[in-house]
């Protein structure tokens, strides 16, 4: 088992090759994070800001098997019907099989996590856009430093929604009070195997729009 004290020197790592690096790593071993590391990674998430400051949120790091377990089963119930629409997209595309092949190794493996992040936050979405925008926006600068964080030590992480497919259920699982919404799920471990490396992505200047949409005068340049 890694130890605080062998990866807290990653912390230093420089921010642009956390970001040129950091990938959804789904392998992940059974072996245990220690107490410091896990703190040390959330402290930093809750660095993020958040809308008016109101820093809303709450973090549970599900460490019991029965619990995991359970997270578990309502991921699969989800992937089993995800998968079905995930499949008929690959169509001979390599990188796009390789990417159904680890998500679905971790819906294989998800209760072997040694810890499984739930981040929730303080209230309820509701149903106009302004105020589910509002809402949701307030927890993810947190889960991306959280992954941030965890790729500059080199911890698997990677943010899934499936297990959140019945609100209801999920609350029943984690013993959440109705006020407070689970919105995102990231299974953290040391990897497997390769871990993080250069990522590839599409060429900024085809995602790029000047003004209004369809305006790709960088990509003309």
């Amino acid at each position: 088992m890694a130890t605080y004290e062998e990866v807290k020197q990653g912390f230093s790592m420089p921010l642009d090759e956390a970001m040129e690096t950091q990938r959804a790593v789904r392998r992940l071993k059974q072996d245990p994070i220690d107490d410091e590391t896990l703190l040390s990674i959330l402290r930093l998430a809750t660095k993020a800001p958040t809308g008016g400051n109101a820093q809303g949120w709450e973090f549970i790091a599900v460490r019991d098997p029965e619990v995991k377990h359970a997270i578990a089963r309502l991921n699969r119930m989800s992937w089993s019907l995800a998968r079905r629409m995930y499949a008929k997209k690959v169509n001979g595309d390599q990188k796009a099989a390789r990417m159904l092949e680890a998500v679905q190794w971790q819906a294989d493996h998800f209760e072997d996590s040694p810890v499984i992040i739930v981040a929730c936050l303080h209230g309820r979405a509701f149903l106009t856009p302004m105020s589910r925008s509002s809402f949701y926006g307030s927890i993810y600068p947190a889960v991306q430093n959280l992954l941030l964080a965890a790729r500059s030590i080199g911890l698997g992480a990677a943010l899934t929604t499936l297990p959140l497919w019945s609100q209801t259920l999920a609350r029943r699982t984690l013993n959440l009070p109705r006020g407070i919404t689970p919105v995102a799920v990231i299974p953290l471990g040391w990897p497997v195997r390769g871990g993080y490396g250069p990522n590839t992505r599409k060429p900024l200047e085809e995602v790029l729009h000047l003004d209004h949409y369809g305006n790709r005068v960088f990509l003309e340049a």
